[in-house]
């Protein structure tokens, strides 16, 4: 069994370009990798449930856990406030899980502040026209005002992928999964997250020496 210390992952996108979906395939795909649950003052859609998808809560609730400093990171995105739990990433650490944050580049900002050694990961559509046809139909978009908000946002979001560590393009959904995934397994695998690994087998050898 490995002694390696669990790792955090940033997922950044802007909206529309698939984060949440290549989230799920890497958390279908790769084992131990468990996503933080985020706070949220925005109502829920139709398919999503309280305390899988967001804790869903008022804005008042909201405010009082940043004014006890709850969050590590949150924004005010589209109108709405979203943040991630201090507690989110120790609950998954503590069981040996690698915490997946699914956020927006505001509160990847403050991630990279506050966890200099969180794994920052920005998905890219592959063209600005795919993005604005992946973006009809979404609900509480306001129409085509609406869309040209979220394209203005998306421009500025896109322009900070150099602020990450690694870009996947999500033009083909297979292949950037598989590049997600590609990305946490090669992270695993860092020296430092398996030095306790490696300590342990060089005891051994010692041990082994030392008793003739």
């Amino acid at each position: 069994m490995s002694n390696a210390q669990p790792a955090s992952f940033v997922i950044s996108a802007p909206s529309g370009a698939g984060k949440t979906s290549l989230a799920e395939a890497l958390l279908r795909e790769v084992g131990s990798v468990s996503r933080t649950i985020s706070c949220t003052t925005r109502p829920p859609r139709d398919h999503e449930t309280d305390g899988v998808d967001y804790f869903f809560v008022s804005p008042e609730a909201f405010e009082h856990k940043v004014a006890a400093d709850g969050f590590l990171e949150w924004a005010e995105v589209h109108g709405h406030r979203y943040g991630t739990l201090r507690a989110e990433i120790d609950r998954i650490h503590t069981v040996g899980h690698d915490a997946l944050m699914v956020i927006d580049v505001q509160g990847a900002t403050s991630v990279r502040r506050a966890m200099p050694d969180a794994v920052t990961i920005f998905v890219l559509p592959p063209s600005r026209r795919a993005l604005i046809e992946r973006l009809e139909g979404r609900d509480g978009l306001g129409g085509g005002e609406g869309r040209a908000r979220r394209l203005s946002v998306a421009e500025h979001e896109i322009a900070d992928y150099v602020s990450y560590d690694y870009v996947v393009i999500n033009d083909d959904f297979d292949i950037a999964a598989a590049e997600l995934a590609a990305i946490v397994r090669t992270e695993r695998c860092r020296c430092e997250r398996r030095g306790a690994d490696a300590e342990t087998l060089l005891a051994d050898f010692r041990a082994d020496v030392a008793n003739g």
